[in-house]
């Protein structure tokens, strides 16, 4: 696995020198969060595709934190962050009417008292001056980019939406970002060919909001995958160039 590309090249040479190149294990917490028995079994599925240990590992979820994750779908990580986050922490999946499925929710609030979902229509999704601490993405802040009458997903402010994190963080709090990596180009019509971005843009999105660029991962990588391809071509779908980054809200 490649290491986390958060320390200087002066020192990762050092590290490099003192000890052998193996990949840090992931803590506990997150490891029981991933092998919760109690996780629907439609999400369990997904893990060998998604690498969820490192996923959260990156993301540094802390306990008794309040975390909002955006466009949760069926609670792939909600339920595991509703682990990390513990009793006194909070989960708040978003998702418009259209995918949010009751019946799912249901039983993932009985496992997990802690997540409490909003659902309303994605250009209406937003949150309460410093209410969290993390905000947390996966797979979908392309989709910020993406409308569709079909399904029923207007055109969103993406300025406004991710103005609007920078308001709902409490100082320090941080976004995390896990994407399809997608060529340059016009944004909104690669996202509509391919359901990629580029990370370029997403970094230049997040900065011009104020958040300041915390780090990134190269756990994810996928070097044979060209950005040519839609995501849910069969010859790439489960096995696309993911990014990993992090972004803080100042202090």
């Amino acid at each position: 696995m490649p290491a986390y590309r958060l320390i200087t090249p002066l020192l990762a040479a050092a590290v490099l020198l003192a000890s052998p190149a193996v990949a840090a294990a992931p803590d506990k917490a997150v490891a029981a969060a991933v092998t919760d028995k109690s996780r629907l079994a439609d999400n369990r599925k997904l893990d060998e595709g998604r690498h969820p240990a490192d996923v959260l590992a990156f993301a540094g979820v802390k306990r008794g934190s309040t975390v909002a994750d955006l466009l949760a779908g069926n609670g792939y990580y909600s339920e595991m962050l509703a682990d990390l986050v513990g009793p006194r922490g909070t989960v708040i999946p978003m998702n418009p009417p259209r995918f949010h499925k009751a019946e799912s929710w249901a039983t993932i609030q009985t496992a997990h008292p802690n997540v409490t979902p909003m659902v309303r229509p994605v250009n209406t999704i937003a949150l309460a001056p410093k209410s969290v601490d993390m905000i947390f993405t996966h797979l979908v802040y392309h989709d910020l980019y993406w409308e569709s009458e079909k399904f029923e997903f207007p055109r969103v402010d993406v300025d406004a939406m991710v103005a609007n994190w920078y308001r709902a963080l409490r100082p320090g709090g941080t976004v995390i970002i896990v994407d399809h990596a997608g060529p340059a180009g016009e944004t909104r019509a690669l996202v509509e060919k391919l359901h990629r971005i580029d990370p370029a843009t997403v970094r230049a999105d997040m900065e011009r909001a104020g958040f300041v660029f915390d780090g990134d991962s190269d756990a994810l990588r996928n070097r044979e995958d060209d950005h040519s391809k839609n995501v849910f071509d069969p010859a790439i779908r489960g096995k696309t160039d993911r990014f990993m980054m992090r972004f803080k809200k100042p202090a």
